[in-house]
């Protein structure tokens, strides 16, 4: 080779030279950031034991003890309305107010009903001389069997009108059905009230129960007298009860049925809408 080819070949060797140092460090960092990234899951590594299972986390134990809402109610709760159109002449009762079976809550106007009573009592006393005089001239051959029968029909007619107007007249005063107490007032003396209209509505203490909704799995375990307590929330107290009855179906959409708790002794200042918690120990 001529000296004069000396200088180009080693300047051309000198460049390339330089171009692979500048090549290695670019590559150095990509080859470092390669090795310390992880592989992505959805990539399997190329050697290497696969990874274990997921250990499931341990389930709780289910509580020894169920809670629900529940709410006090009255199985003797009743709306008095009047049994015919007329005119009130007392109202004995006001809200609150106590009383035993039987005795009076309203009154009414009955002077019409009272004369029916004795009209109907007329009635039948017409129609029974009637019957027996019939059954005289029958003996005698003077009247027929035919007029002698409905003679006798006459005479129960009148009877039937008579038991009828008394059974209105005893809806001239209204009485208790059972004791308990005054809830609501909703006519007052000397008003004129229609057939079918709310005179009082009453409610008897003793008669207090606890209306539950539990779950429907409780079914398994929760029997007629299965005892559990009841916290009111407007009196603090907590009260002993047990299992009265059992719905005879299960509520689909939520998974509920109802019970019906009966107060071993009912407290005094316990009242129908009071709400609280009743709790269950639930059976294994």
């Amino acid at each position: 080779m001529t000296p004069g080819f000396k200088v180009p070949i080693m300047f051309e060797l000198s460049f390339l030279s330089r171009r692979l140092l500048a090549l290695a460090a670019l590559c150095a960092p990509l080859a470092a950031l390669a090795q310390s990234t992880p592989p992505r899951g959805d990539e399997r590594p190329f050697l290497g034991t696969p990874a274990a299972a997921p250990v499931a986390a341990p389930v709780a134990p289910a509580s020894d003890s169920g809670e629900v809402r529940a709410l006090v109610v009255a199985e003797r709760e009743a709306t008095i309305s009047s049994q015919f159109a007329g005119r009130l002449t007392a109202v004995t009762k006001q809200v609150g107010d106590s009383f035993r079976e039987g005795e009076l809550l309203a009154s009414f106007d009955c002077n019409e009903r009272v004369s029916a009573v004795k009209g109907a009592q007329a009635d039948v006393l017409g129609a029974r001389e009637t019957h027996l005089a019939k059954l005289k001239l029958q003996s005698l051959g003077a009247v027929s069997d035919l007029d002698v029968t409905m003679a006798a029909a006459t005479a129960e007619k009148a009877q039937a009108q008579l038991e009828l107007a008394r059974t209105q007249e005893r809806y001239c005063v209204v009485v208790a059905p059972y004791s308990g107490k005054v809830v609501k007032v909703r006519a007052k003396a000397f008003e004129s009230v229609s057939l079918g209209q709310p005179l009082l509505e009453i409610v008897n203490p003793a008669s207090l129960r606890a209306q539950l909704f539990v779950p429907s799995n409780w079914i398994r375990w929760l029997k007629p007298g299965t005892p559990f307590s009841i916290v009111i929330d407007e009196t603090g107290q907590s009260y002993q009860a047990r299992v009265h009855r059992i719905s005879g179906r299960i509520d689909g959409s939520s998974q509920t049925m109802e019970i019906t708790g009966a107060f071993y002794r009912v407290p005094a200042q316990l009242l129908p809408g009071m709400i609280g918690k009743a709790s269950f120990k639930i059976a294994p």
